[in-house]
């Protein structure tokens, strides 16, 4: 036992030794996404963490909240995409390139355009100062885009009672090229949107809202 008990005192050590080169590693990408050092410490630490819990398993029955794997750091590399020398590598012999476009629809019914416009009107008196004339909001479209706007863009801006989620895609397309905003004109709404020669879609997610009979049947069920 006196072994087991030092090859577990030598294994604990190799996780702290671990843990710590891997907040080194956080600390110098200074939040770079997909930073090597990052992830080739996390995997160390991933691995001697796994050591570890096997190492008192083995001793003692016993296990650590650690729930992982041991990870190969070749497979892993070649999985995701990195080689000694981060994406570089994995550039020359990716197919295509890394460029991405999500796109999204959703329609809404507007139940009554009167509520819509007083919700849009509050949204907007408080995104002015009080000193200045912020205008009424005049129509639905216009209401719309000032809710996006006094929220975060995105659609859930418009999770309101004012506005019925109806059917609604979203899209994944491998691209060559990432957009070019200066290509269309304000007024143009399509082109942006539609695919190029050559694009690959890679997905299409179909979303149905919820009917209020089919909420109160999710809610009497426990997931």
């Amino acid at each position: 036992m006196t072994d087991q008990n030092a090859e577990l005192d030598a294994a604990l050590e190799e996780v702290v030794a671990a843990a710590r080169a891997h907040l080194a590693a956080v600390k110098a990408a200074a939040g770079r996404i997909d930073d090597d050092d990052v992830w080739q410490a996390y995997v160390a630490l991933n691995n001697a963490s796994f050591a570890y819990d096997e190492k008192l398993l083995d001793a003692f029955g016993e296990v650590t909240p650690w729930d992982v794997e041991s990870i190969d750091p070749d497979e892993a590399d070649q999985r995701f995409g990195l080689g000694t020398d981060g994406f570089d590598a994995a550039e020359s012999t990716d197919p295509y390139e890394q460029v991405i476009s999500v796109r999204q629809r959703r329609d809404y019914r507007v139940p009554s355009v009167g509520a819509l416009l007083r919700v849009a009107d509050v949204a907007r008196r408080n995104s002015v100062p009080e000193d200045e004339d912020a205008g009424a909001v005049e129509s639905v479209g216009e209401a719309v885009l000032e809710l996006l706007q006094a929220g975060d863009g995105s659609l859930s801006s418009l999770d309101v009672p004012e506005l019925e989620p109806l059917d609604g895609l979203l899209t994944v397309s491998e691209i060559a090229e990432p957009l070019d905003l200066e290509a269309f004109e304000d007024s143009d709404g399509d082109g942006p949107f539609a695919p190029k020669e050559g694009d690959l879609l890679v997905g299409r997610l179909d979303e149905h809202p919820f009917l209020p009979d089919e909420e109160e049947d999710h809610a009497g069920h426990n997931h």
